[in-house]
């Protein structure tokens, strides 16, 4: 294939959210607006991410355009899994890694689905999805009861304080003063949209994403970039998890 052919074919699939190096000169997204991107965003954090992934399996939850599923399959791992609801994306991503000659499986799928795979994964990647999520808490529960071996890559846009403040096990029904407080872990809300994106709904602060990280049992290892965080199954701190209902209170009662 010429790189005029090359061309042709990316632009025919795109707009492309992934800037892919396709070889020749080509690449999928040279404008994206973050300019190299997620490539500027994976170079701040390649280093905590084991180098060699030789006989591992990996899952990539919202794989997009493929970008993170090509690279963990250069490090070697032995099972690459790509997953998203987006059959544009899904398209992408297989037409570049056929391109690039990396043998990845791609499928439709959702989040909420994962239980459906039936397996689990030592790495699983779920890289700038939560935010395009309604149910976000609900996802970081399924991922961990039905996917997670081990190991979990997480990145979400992070708005608010990057404050973290300890917070109490407990507080009395009439002590509000915590919820005024920066480093107090919150979510914000957006009704229709946010950077010209209907599908940006809940987008936390740094500490509540650390504590939601905690609550759906993922120990926090490490943050090597600001939105990034390296995690570990660990856990799950309050019992029921992605069950209905969530949580039994101290006596026992739903």
């Amino acid at each position: 294939m010429t790189a005029s052919d090359l061309r042709r074919r990316a632009d025919a699939l795109g707009p492309w959210f992934h800037n892919l190096d396709l070889g020749d000169g080509v690449w999928t997204a040279p404008d994206h607006f973050l300019g190299d991107y997620p490539g500027v965003k994976w170079r701040r954090f390649a280093h905590a991410i084991p180098a060699d992934l030789t006989g591992k399996s990996v899952l990539d939850i919202g794989c997009n355009g493929g970008f993170y599923a090509i690279t963990m399959k250069q490090r070697g791992a032995a099972r690459v899994l790509g997953v998203d609801s987006d059959e544009r994306y899904l398209a992408q991503a297989r037409f570049a890694a056929a391109h690039l000659g990396y043998d990845i499986e791609f499928r439709n799928l959702s989040v909420y689905d994962v239980g459906t795979l039936g397996e689990r994964f030592d790495v699983v990647l779920f890289m700038g999805v939560l935010y395009h999520l309604r149910h976000p808490l609900l996802a970081l529960d399924l991922i961990r009861e039905h996917v997670a071996g081990d190991l979990m890559v997480f990145q979400s846009m992070l708005r608010g304080s990057r404050a973290v403040e300890p917070v109490a096990e407990d507080y009395d029904f009439w002590d509000m003063d915590q919820f005024e407080r920066p480093g107090y872990p919150r979510m914000h809300f957006v009704e229709r949209a946010y950077a010209h994106d209907w599908t940006n709904w809940w987008i936390p602060n740094r500490a509540g994403i650390e504590a939601m990280l905690r609550a759906s049992g993922f120990s926090i290892a490490g943050q090597p970039e600001a939105e990034v965080y390296i995690c570990r199954a660990a856990p799950v701190p309050y019992g029921l998890g992605a069950e209905y209902p969530a949580r039994a209170d101290t006596q026992g009662r739903r």
